[in-house]
């Protein structure tokens, strides 16, 4: 009853107020366009007086307005040559005080606005060939209006309160005619609760849907009587089963547990097996490193060489040249430039293999201990980057890092470094794989003070729907039969939940691109 006078008085009130604001604003416009053309025909008779300067003649045509009871207050000014204005003609309706010339307001009242819900005013200018020669101020009285608006709302709000009226005493009676039949099926429910006796049944009602109702439940109540003799029935076959059935749950049972051990002894053999898996694919990924690093020093080391192998040549033609008394100024001086220039050679050389080796053992060291190390995060990813030189230096794809400089922290560096390596060559085999100018960003932040942030993502080809929701299974990869073991991602997973114990999620459309989020709690260095 209170939800539907609720609604009732709610589509009353919205539905009124809209009218009434409707017929408010309609009457209050229609007052601002009426005083706007009163004031413009007004300024349009009063063009001609205001050339041939001829206020009386105007002031004589402005009485007519004692036929509107609405103007109260009417005057007309002129420009003169120096764009100052001066009062040409007014109107003052019988019985209404002058009011003072409106110089300063004529910015004001360039439009109709009613003043103090009392009064209407405008001013329009008055023009003669597009030039303005004067104003035409009016005042119209509203006040009528106003107390029309009020008693608009005073009879409808008393509208609204009567029919509220006669809707309460209608939703009564309804409410009384429904209530009486749901008592009784309620006494019926509470009577058969109570004593289990099934043979009740509900009076029916002369309200359509309350004994389409009634006899539902009388059907319902017929069938559960029925079901209840037929469980009786049944019980007195159970216990007759009840000696048998002992025996046959302990041979079950016995089947069961063999089973389960046998299904025990299967999962711990798999659980080995991934294991091992994943300990191979560590190590292949290092053994990738170890020849694409070998490769990558072997030039250097070659260019040094080749170096000191010229050099030693020039260094044997000296020395016979020095003992055989024929060495001259010119050739000592082009011996030591070529010297110079070519231990520079030997020395960038030699200087870069040593980088080589060192962020190789760095890296190799890392992968091989999951010990906490302190380490400039920046710089870590430098030496991944470092390490997968080889294999980056063959494509057109970029791999963007933004980090703080200064972020030093203490953690596994093992981890990390093969979690990155991971993610960035799944970005180069499976998201770059129909793309020849790829990038990857990666963003290292501390958030909450104890926690680093990685988010890592691609513009590659994105992950299919049906490989994303078990990316971090084992044995799941788009490369079987193609060298694809379908660890990496699995891999990683162990590494950031177990190693780093962090956590890690993955966002991805096909055809969008891939992100990762990486967050595990370090130890924060100055």
């Amino acid at each position: 009853m209170l939800v539907v006078m609720a609604i009732v008085a709610l589509a009353l009130v919205l539905t009124s107020s809209f009218l009434l604001y409707l017929h408010i604003t309609n009457h209050e416009s229609e007052m601002l366009e009426r005083t706007t053309v009163l004031s413009t025909s007004i300024g349009r008779h009063a063009q001609q007086n205001i050339i041939l300067g001829n206020p009386d003649s105007e002031a004589n045509y402005m009485r007519i307005l004692e036929e509107s009871e609405l103007v109260l207050n009417a005057h007309i000014y002129r420009v003169e040559e120096n764009d100052e204005l001066s009062f040409f003609a007014s109107y003052n309706r019988s019985g209404q005080a002058a009011v003072q010339p409106m110089y300063h307001r004529i910015e004001e009242l360039n439009t109709a606005k009613f003043i103090d819900n009392s009064f209407v005013e405008t001013i329009t200018p008055i023009l003669d060939s597009g030039i303005i020669v004067g104003y035409a101020f009016v005042r119209v009285d509203a006040r009528d209006l106003k107390q029309k608006q009020v008693k608009a709302v005073f009879m409808v709000t008393g509208v609204i309160f009567g029919v509220l009226c006669i809707c309460f005493f209608i939703t009564l009676k309804v409410q009384r005619m429904l209530t009486a039949p749901i008592k009784d099926l309620v006494d019926v429910v509470q009577i058969i609760a109570q004593k289990k006796d099934y043979s009740q049944r509900a009076k029916h009602t002369s309200v359509r849907e309350l004994d389409h109702l009634i006899r539902a439940f009388n059907t319902m109540i017929s069938r559960i009587q029925e079901h209840v003799q037929r469980q009786e029935e049944v019980e007195h076959e159970y216990r007759d089963l009840a000696a048998n059935l002992e025996e046959t749950v302990n041979q079950r049972t016995q089947a069961l547990k063999e089973a389960n051990a046998e299904l025990i002894q299967t999962l711990e053999k798999l659980h080995q097996f991934q294991r091992q898996m994943v300990e191979n694919e560590k190590m292949a990924s290092l053994g990738d490193m170890v020849a694409g690093v070998a490769h990558e020093v072997n030039t250097p080391i070659g260019l040094g060489v080749t170096a000191s192998t010229m050099m030693l040549d020039r260094l044997a033609k000296i020395k016979e040249d020095f003992e055989n008394k024929t060495l001259k100024a010119s050739s000592l001086e082009k011996f030591i430039g070529e010297s110079e220039e070519n231990l520079n050679i030997i020395y960038r050389n030699l200087n870069r293999s040593a980088e080589l080796i060192s962020s190789f053992k760095q890296v190799a060291v890392d992968q091989s201990t999951e010990t906490d190390r302190i380490f400039m995060f920046r710089q870590l990813m430098d030496e991944v980057l470092l390490s997968l030189r080889p294999r980056l230096k063959s494509v057109n794809h970029q791999i963007h890092i933004e980090c703080p400089a200064e972020l030093k922290v203490e953690s596994k560096a093992g981890p990390i470094n093969q979690i990155m390596i991971n993610l960035i060559m799944n970005s180069l085999i499976h998201g770059f794989e129909e793309k020849s100018n790829g990038n990857v960003y990666i963003e290292a932040k501390i958030s909450d003070n104890s926690t680093l942030e990685i988010d890592y993502r691609d513009d590659g080809k994105g992950i299919p729907e049906n490989i994303r929701t078990r990316i971090f299974d084992p044995f799941v990869t788009t490369k079987r039969g193609q060298g694809g073991s379908g660890l990496g991602m699995h891999l990683v997973y162990n590494l950031v939940t177990q190693a780093l114990n962090g956590n890690i999620s993955v966002a991805s459309n096909e055809g969008n691109g891939v992100e990762f989020k990486i967050t595990f709690p370090v130890k924060i260095l100055e």
